[in-house]
C-alpha cells in the first residue's frame, strides 16, 4: 500500500489504495483528511491543500510510521501546499522552512526506497530546491538533481531539470556562465525532442532569449524572440511572453538602427493593449539624456517637462518643453534624448492613431 504525493515534475495526483477497511476512529479520520486534501487539489484551493495535507500527514505518521514511504509521500503533499501558498503570500518564509523540512527529510526514506541515484529523487531535490532561501544551499541540491538525470535515458528528463535549474539560481548571487548554460542547453535538447509549439520549449526559448538580449547578442536574440512571436500569434489571448518579445524586438531593432522593423513590434505592442482615453502612454524604448558635464560638476539639479506626439508608428515628434527648472543645458539634453524614444501608438476603434503624451525627466545627483 503506498500513498503518492503531487510531483511538479508529472503534476499528477497518485492516489493511495487500502489493502483492507479498518474501521478504527483513526482509519476514519485519516481516510477524511486524504479524501479532502485531495477534494482541495481538484478545486485547486490552496489553503484548504495546505490544511488537509497537514491533517493527513500527522495522522499517516501514525499510522504508516514516521519513517515509512507513505509517510514521507503525505508529507510531500503538505510542502508542495505549503510552497504553492508561499507563491500566493510572498512574505510567508515560514512555509518555505517547513517545506524544506519536509523534503529533506523525505531523501533518506527515497534512498532506502529506491537507491542513491534513482529519478524518483529528483522531484524531491528540486522541491528542496525551490523551498531552500539560501542560494549557495539551492545550488548543490540543483546539481545532484542534474547528477541523476544526466545517468538517465530521457533528454527531456534532463531539460526539465536544468531549466528549473536556471530558472531557481540565474536571479541569485550564485549565477554563473555554466548556470546560464543551464538553459541553453535545455533549448538545445527540446529542438531535438519537442515540436515549436511545446509549452516547455517555449519557455526555455524565452530565457535564452533573455539572456542574449542582455548579452548585447543581438541577431540571437532577436531570432528567438522572433520565433516566439510566431508561436504565440496562433494563441486566440495575447500571452505575457508574446508582449515582452515585441518588446524586447523594439529595443534590439533600434540597437540595430532598424527602425522599420521596430515600427511593426511598436504597432503590434499598441494593438494588444487598449489605451483609455486618461492613461497615460508608456515608452517601450528610451534613450537615458546625458547630464550637462557642468551642471554635474558644480553638483545642479534639476527637471523637465515635455509635451509630444507620438505618431501612428510610434516615434515622437513635436516636442515642446511646458515646464522646467534648473537650466537650458537640462532642456537640450532631455530633447535629444527624447527624439530617439519610441512608444507604442494609441489604438481607437482597431487603428493606430496619433496621440500627444507628457513626460517628465528628473535630473539628480545620489
Amino acid at each position: 500500500m503506498k500513498y503518492g504525493y503531487s510531483t511538479r515534475l508529472t503534476a499528477l495526483l497518485v492516489v493511495g489504495m487500502l489493502n483492507a477497511p479498518i474501521a478504527t476512529s483513526a482509519e476514519v479520520d485519516f481516510k477524511q483528511a486524504y479524501g479532502d486534501y485531495q477534494a482541495a487539489v481538484t478545486t485547486n484551493d490552496v489553503a484548504s491543500m495546505v490544511l488537509h495535507a497537514e491533517q493527513a500527514f500527522k495522522l499517516g505518521t501514525v499510522k504508516f510510521g514516521e519513517h515509512s514511504i507513505d509517510a514521507s509521500n503525505l508529507g510531500l503533499n503538505w510542502a508542495n501546499a505549503l510552497l504553492a501558498e508561499a507563491k500566493q503570500h510572498s512574505q510567508k518564509q515560514a512555509n518555505k522552512a517547513k517545506a524544506l523540512s519536509l523534503f529533506l527529510n523525505a531523501i533518506p526514506v527515497y534512498e532506502a526506497e529506491f537507491g542513491n541515484e534513482a529519478i524518483e529523487l529528483i522531484d524531491l531535490l528540486l522541491g528542496a530546491s525551490e523551498a531552500e532561501i539560501d542560494a549557495k544551499s539551492a545550488k548543490k541540491l540543483l546539481e545532484r538533481a542534474i547528477e541523476i538525470a544526466e545517468d538517465d535515458s530521457n533528454p527531456n528528463l534532463l531539460a526539465l531539470v536544468k531549466a528549473c535549474a536556471f530558472n531557481r539560481l540565474s536571479p541569485t548571487e550564485v549565477y554563473s556562465r555554466t548556470i546560464r548554460n543551464y538553459a541553453i542547453d535545455a533549448l538545445d535538447i527540446y529542438r531535438e525532442t519537442l515540436p515549436a509549439d511545446s509549452i516547455d520549449r517555449l519557455n526555455v526559448t524565452a530565457s535564452v532569449a533573455g539572456i542574449y538580449f542582455a548579452e548585447n547578442k543581438n541577431h540571437r536574440a532577436i531570432a528567438l524572440y522572433e520565433e516566439l512571436v510566431t508561436q504565440y500569434s496562433v494563441l486566440s489571448f495575447d500571452h505575457p511572453y508574446k508582449l515582452v518579445a515585441h518588446s524586447r524586438l523594439v529595443e534590439l531593432y533600434e540597437r540595430e538602427s532598424d527602425s522599420e522593423k521596430s515600427t511593426a513590434h511598436c504597432i503590434a505592442i499598441g494593438s494588444m493593449k487598449p489605451w483609455a482615453d486618461a492613461q497615460e502612454q508608456q515608452p517601450i524604448y528610451r534613450v537615458n539624456p546625458e547630464y550637462p558635464s557642468s551642471y554635474l560638476k558644480n553638483r545642479k539639479e534639476g527637471w523637465v517637462v515635455m509635451e509630444f506626439t507620438v505618431s501612428e508608428s510610434g516615434f515622437v515628434s513635436k516636442p515642446v518643453i511646458l515646464n522646467s527648472h534648473g537650466g537650458q543645458q537640462f532642456e537640450k539634453t532631455s530633447l535629444a534624448a527624447l527624439k530617439d524614444w519610441r512608444y507604442a501608438p494609441k489604438f481607437v476603434d482597431g487603428k493606430a492613431v496619433a496621440a500627444k503624451s507628457q513626460v517628465r525627466l528628473d535630473y539628480s545627483i545620489n
